[in-house]
C-alpha cells in the first residue's frame, strides 16, 4: 500500500476466521480492526467517522446472529458512504449475492474459503475506491468553497461597478448641468419614465438598464455645443440650429467608447429621430430607430408638456397624454404610445414627485454653481 496505512474492519462471528483474516491482512500492511458482532462493528464505524479516521474497507461475513452481512453493510453505507463494502461468504448462490448487492451496496463478494491473492486484490481495490471517493468529495467541497468565495467576490465587484457606474453617469449629467440648468432633473425624470415604459412593453434586464441609461444621457452631446448656441435665450438661426442638431452624434461619439454604454450610445444617437422619418440626425424611421429612443421620444414629450417653462406653466398630465395619442404613428411608435397610455397617470405623477423631492433636498445641501449666462438660458434650452 502507498500513503497512510489503510484501515480495514473485519466482521465475522467465527473467532477463528476472524483471527485468520486479521493476521493475513496485517501481514500485507493493512491496519486491521476486528469485530465478532455486527452491532459492535457498526459502533466502531461510527466512532471512526467521529474521530475522522474512517475505515477504508468493511469486510463482513454474511450469516451472523444479530443481522446478516448485507444489512450491516447497508447501515455502513449510510454512516460511512465512502468506505468500500466487501462480503466474504461460503454462500455464493444467486440469492445471497443479489441481496448483498441490492441491500448492502456491496462492491465485491469473496468466496470462503478464500484465496489469499483474491482476498488481497479485493481489499486493495476497495481501499483504492474508498480513497478516490474521499478525494472526490474533498475536491467537490474545495470547489464549492471556491465557488462561494467567487460568488461573494463577484457580488462585491458588481456593487463596486454599480457604484462607479452611477458616479460616472452622475458626473456626466452634472457636467452638462453646469452649462444648462434645465438638463439634470429633466434627464433624471425621463430616465425613470423610460424605465417604467420599457417595463410596460415587457423589456427586461439588461436591456432595461440600457434604455434607462440612454434616456439619462440623451443630451450629453450638448457639452460639445458652443455656449452662444446652447445658452442663447432667443430662437436659433439656421446655422445655429444646424449646429445644435449635431448634439445626438456628439453624445454618441462621447460615450460609445465606454464598453458598458454601447447600447445607451445608440439611444443617444437616435433620440431626436421620429417614427415617420422626419427626425434628425439620420432621418431614420420605424424599427430603424432603437427601441430605447422610441421610448424616449414619448416620455420626453410628456415631461416637456408637464414641466414649467419661463414662458408657460406645466400642463396637466392628461394634456400630455392627449398629445401622445395625437402623434401616435407620426412622431411616435404607436405600440410604444399605446403602452404609455396604458400606465396609470398616478404612476407618472409619483415618479415626478420622487424626483422633485430629490431636487429640493439637493438644493438645500449645496449651493449650485452655474456657468456665466446660464440664468437666461432656460428659454432656449427646452426647444433644442
Amino acid at each position: 500500500m502507498t500513503g497512510s496505512q489503510a484501515r480495514v474492519l473485519v466482521v465475522d462471528d467465527d473467532e477463528v476466521i476472524l483471527v485468520a483474516l486479521g493476521r493475513l491482512l496485517e501481514r500485507q500492511g493493512f491496519d486491521v480492526v476486528t469485530a465478532s458482532r455486527p452491532s459492535v462493528a457498526f459502533d466502531l464505524v461510527l466512532d471512526a467517522e467521529r474521530a475522522q479516521q474512517p475505515f477504508d474497507v468493511v469486510l463482513s461475513d454474511y450469516r451472523m446472529p444479530e443481522m446478516v452481512g448485507s444489512e450491516l453493510l447497508a447501515k455502513v453505507a449510510e454512516a460511512s458512504p465512502e468506505a468500500a463494502r466487501l462480503l466474504i461468504t461460503a454462500n455464493t448462490d444467486f440469492d445471497t449475492v443479489s441481496d448483498a448487492v441490492n441491500r448492502g451496496g456491496v462492491q465485491r463478494v469473496v468466496a470462503k474459503p478464500w484465496k489469499p491473492a483474491e482476498l488481497f486484490s479485493a481489499v486493495s481495490e476497495g481501499v483504492r475506491m474508498a480513497r478516490l471517493q474521499r478525494e472526490n468529495r474533498a475536491l467537490q467541497q474545495a470547489v464549492q468553497r471556491q465557488n462561494e468565495l467567487l460568488r461573494h467576490t463577484n457580488e462585491r465587484l458588481d456593487r463596486l461597478v454599480h457604484e462607479r457606474t452611477a458616479n460616472l453617469l452622475d458626473g456626466l449629467i452634472s457636467a452638462l448641468d453646469f452649462r444648462d440648468t434645465e438638463t439634470q432633473w429633466h434627464s433624471r425624470r425621463v430616465a425613470l419614465y423610460a424605465r417604467r415604459l420599457a417595463q410596460q412593453l415587457g423589456i427586461t434586464e439588461p436591456e432595461l438598464t440600457v434604455v434607462e441609461q440612454g434616456a439619462l444621457l440623451h443630451d450629453i452631446g450638448k457639452i460639445g455645443v458652443r455656449d452662444s448656441v446652447l445658452l442663447k435665450p432667443a430662437a436659433l438661426d439656421e446655422a445655429e440650429w444646424a449646429e445644435m442638431k449635431q448634439h445626438p452624434k456628439i453624445g454618441h461619439d462621447l460615450i460609445q467608447p465606454v464598453e458598458f454604454l454601447h447600447g445607451a450610445a445608440l439611444v443617444v444617437l437616435h433620440h431626436h429621430e421620429r417614427f415617420d422619418g422626419k427626425g434628425y440626425p439620420q432621418g431614420l424611421r420605424g424599427d430603424q430607430i432603437v427601441i430605447g429612443a422610441r421610448i424616449f421620444a414619448v416620455v420626453d414629450t410628456y415631461d416637456a408638456i408637464t414641466s414649467d417653462r419661463p414662458y408657460r406653466e406645466g400642463r396637466e398630465p392628461e394634456v400630455a397624454i392627449a398629445e401622445v395619442n395625437r402623434c401616435s404613428g407620426s412622431q411616435f411608435d404607436p405600440v410604444v404610445a399605446s403602452a404609455f397610455v396604458a400606465v396609470p397617470i398616478a404612476e407618472w405623477v409619483a415618479i415626478r414627485a420622487q424626483l422633485d423631492e430629490m431636487a429640493a433636498a439637493r438644493r438645500h445641501e449645496l449651493p449650485t454653481l452655474r456657468a456665466p449666462g446660464a440664468a437666461g438660458a432656460a428659454a432656449g434650452s427646452g426647444a433644442h
